[in-house]
């Protein structure tokens, strides 16, 4: 993919190998705060492409994904997410948009000191020309929140199962242990919405505004510090309007 820019920023994939390691120290910055210098590596990055947000004038890395193109939906038992997820609904499906290529989007992270709302307009611009490259269905991956204890989130998780809950014959079900069920602890939850919607991590909340969806269990990952839900976003289901700003932005 050629580079794209937008502003100050050019989003452009990693061609050398210090360029992902590049990314993966900034995924540890993210990631792992107060622990150091280091870098958030894993047996998959080899798998995968990684995308590199850069300030144009400094050269700078300010945020990165890594994504990884599968040919059918048949294969997203291939991706990190299915570590997690049983994802054998999806991947049995033939129709809906389903049937072509998907893209997993994973470990999206940015820079702390870089909270410039651009930098997430580009990174979903850059997505954009890669899901329209691979002429791909469904974009997922797994959206985190900080922590472990999800109870401190509970009005994003009870405005999720409320309102943004995966269909029911596309469902993931989480198959890691320790999981929480938010969808069945929290339906007597009547949610502060706006609160709700303000904790919600940006990343999930631009692909809730596309018309995304969740698993209805939320992954508690010990390792990572985190808690995370499957997301998943069905191409042809972003709302028109939506769909024309965002090839707009991939234009360049």
């Amino acid at each position: 993919m050629q580079p794209l820019r937008k502003g100050r920023y050019e989003a452009r994939t990693a061609a050398q190998s210090a360029e992902v390691e590049a990314a993966q120290a900034l995924r540890h910055l993210c990631f792992f705060p107060g622990q150091g210098p280091g870098r958030d590596a894993d047996d998959l990055d080899g798998r995968y492409d990684h995308m590199l947000i850069c300030d144009h004038g400094s050269g700078e890395l300010v945020a990165c994904y890594r994504f990884l193109v599968l040919p059918s939906v048949a294969r997203i038992t291939e991706s990190y997410s299915a570590q997690f997820y049983d994802l054998s609904a999806l991947a049995g499906r033939k129709s809906a948009g389903l049937e072509g290529p998907v893209v997993e989007m994973g470990r999206f992270c940015r820079h702390p000191d870089w909270q410039d709302a651009d930098i997430l307009r580009l990174a979903w611009a850059a997505m954009t020309r890669i899901v329209d490259l691979a002429g791909a269905g469904l974009l997922f991956g797994c959206s985190s929140f900080a922590g472990t204890d999800p109870a401190r989130f509970r009005d994003s998780l009870a405005v999720l199962a409320e309102r943004h809950l995966a269909p029911p014959d596309l469902a993931p079900k989480a198959t890691a242990p320790d999981h929480y069920a938010f969808a069945r602890l929290l339906r007597d939850h009547v949610p502060d919405r706006a609160k709700g919607m303000q904790q919600m991590p940006p990343l999930l909340r631009s692909y809730l505004m596309m018309g995304g969806w969740v698993s209805e269990q939320a992954v508690i990952d010990r390792q990572m510090g985190t808690h995370h839900v499957f997301t998943g976003l069905q191409i042809a289901a972003i709302p028109a309007g939506r769909s024309r700003l965002l090839r707009a932005l991939a234009e360049g």
